[in-house]
């Protein structure tokens, strides 16, 4: 669900699983990168200074305002990069543009950063209070309040159901619906209002921390407003083409590694990379999705629900 990073006393934001997508990567001085979802480049950085001079990295982020601070936190490397504002369904045309047919590696990590939700004003967060528009990319499409406004009680029940497996999808979906022509969401918080009042009241309390079992259970909000966010920029039918193409774009020998904090994600990205290998397209593939450490996942509660897929282009 969200691009985690953690703060750390000097400012910056350790990205998520970055030992792991290094590992996975195995980035070469010398080669041509792509991150696909740059953010705040903290993944990007780490790449780009391990690739050197002769490489090169090319960073893709649907949220212009994201760039800004990933080109300054690149150009301190010094080493050549370029940055584009488009969603990563558009990566083939942002090659063919810049002259290059396939590269060495590509990393996407799915979901928002901390920043994205962090910002009221985005309306990711059900725990802040702002304007329901959870668009990656605030210069066009519709917002969340929009979708909201037009969608059926049919078509949210499935939506809930298939893209955010929510168990009661049919009763979430009904008193949205009910609270929507009442005009009783207009914001973040009238929505998260709306679903926790409306849960049964023996549940009211379960998304609380629970110290003795080292987790959080889900806020009756959770579910909706991840799946709003997947419907309002269109992440699965991204993704879908994205892995589509994801072969022909790397080398022989390239790799990819791919974070998911979704199921529905990271079925997505199971299925295409198991059905690679079988048709000999991928030498290899992760066996087994790669978690965060205990570690990771203590000091940033983000990364708990983030899951690391990688597989290696066949050799010809």
């Amino acid at each position: 669900m969200f691009r985690g990073r953690r703060s750390t006393p000097a400012g910056e934001h350790r990205p998520v699983l970055l030992d792991e997508v290094l590992a996975a990567l195995q980035p070469l001085a010398g080669a041509i990168l792509v991150d696909c979802t740059t953010g705040w480049a903290g993944h990007s950085v780490e790449l780009l200074k391990r690739v050197g001079n002769d490489g090169r990295l090319i960073g893709l982020d649907l949220d212009a305002e994201n760039l800004p601070q990933a080109r300054e936190r690149l150009a301190a490397v010094g080493v050549p990069f370029t940055l584009h504002h488009t969603n990563f369904a558009g990566l083939p045309g942002i090659l063919a543009a810049e002259g290059i047919g396939q590269v060495d590696a590509i990393l996407a990590d799915l979901g928002m950063s901390s920043m994205q939700v962090d910002d009221a004003e985005r309306g990711f967060s059900y725990m802040r209070d702002g304007p329901l528009d959870m668009r990656m990319d605030r210069s066009r499409g519709r917002s969340a309040a929009q979708l909201l406004a037009t969608i059926s009680e049919p078509q949210l029940a499935k939506a809930l159901r298939e893209l955010g497996d929510e168990p009661e999808a049919e009763r979430v979906a009904r008193l949205l619906v009910e609270a929507r022509d009442k005009g009783d969401l207009l914001r973040t918080t009238d929505l998260a209002r709306v679903l926790k009042e409306g849960q049964p009241r023996q549940g009211q309390q379960e998304w609380r921390l629970h110290p003795s079992k080292n987790r959080w259970n889900l806020h009756p909000a959770a579910r909706t407003f991840q799946v709003l966010r997947i419907l309002v920029n269109r992440e699965l039918a991204n993704l879908e083409f994205l892995m589509r193409v994801l072969p022909d774009l790397l080398r022989p020998g390239g790799r990819a590694a791919i974070i998911s904090f979704h199921s529905g994600e990271d079925r997505l990205v199971k299925n295409a990379f198991r059905d690679g290998f079988r048709q000999g397209v991928y030498s290899s593939i992760a066996s087994e999705p790669i978690r965060a450490s205990f570690g990771e996942r203590n000091a940033n509660p983000r990364s708990r629900s983030a899951k690391l897929r990688w597989a290696k282009r066949a050799a010809t």
